[in-house]
Formats: structure tokens, C-alpha cells, sequence
């Protein structure tokens, strides 16, 4: 270890350090919290994203039900080419 580096940072933690306080004088005041509109917002969209449910069960639903039923048929090439689109490669 460097003599010189840590002089250094303790240079910078001496001049970091506030001087001891004296007396203050007690508030009378009391505390108050504001939350901004935008606050608010978040805070509703926040719960209404918990609110929904992770998997969209009429969608699974159909889904399943055309896979037992047989009809479910997915091309290749149109999958392929969602692939593509999805992480910006071309195919043909």
C-alpha cells in the first residue's frame, strides 16, 4: 500500500467530516409528507399491474383447446420469420 494514496483519502474523509453541533433549538413545527400527481399515478399503476394475473387464462384456454382438438397447426417459415423480426435478422 501507498503512503501517499492514503494520506490522501484521509485527507478527503477529514474534509468530509461536519463539526460537531451545538444546541439547536426545538421545532414547534410538525412533519408533513406531500406525494406529488406523478407519485399517485405510479403508486395506481403499480397496483393495478399487481391486480392482473401473470398468465391470461381465456388465451391459454383457447389455445389448449385447439392443440387437443387438432387444429392448432403453426408453419415453420411464419415462425421463423417472427424469430427474425423479434431480434432483427433476416432470414430470406
Amino acid at each position: 500500500m501507498r503512503v501517499d494514496a492514503y494520506n490522501q483519502i484521509n485527507q478527503i474523509y477529514q474534509a468530509s467530516r461536519k463539526p460537531a453541533a451545538g444546541k439547536t433549538k426545538a421545532s414547534k413545527g410538525t412533519d408533513r409528507l406531500e406525494i406529488s400527481q406523478v407519485g399517485k399515478d405510479y403508486q395506481i399503476a403499480k397496483q393495478a399491474v399487481a391486480a392482473t394475473p401473470d398468465i391470461r387464462e381465456d388465451k391459454v384456454a383457447s389455445v389448449k383447446a385447439r392443440i387437443e382438438s387438432g387444429d392448432y397447426d403453426v408453419s415453420a417459415e411464419a415462425l421463423a420469420e417472427k424469430l427474425a423480426a423479434k431480434y432483427g435478422t433476416t432470414i430470406f
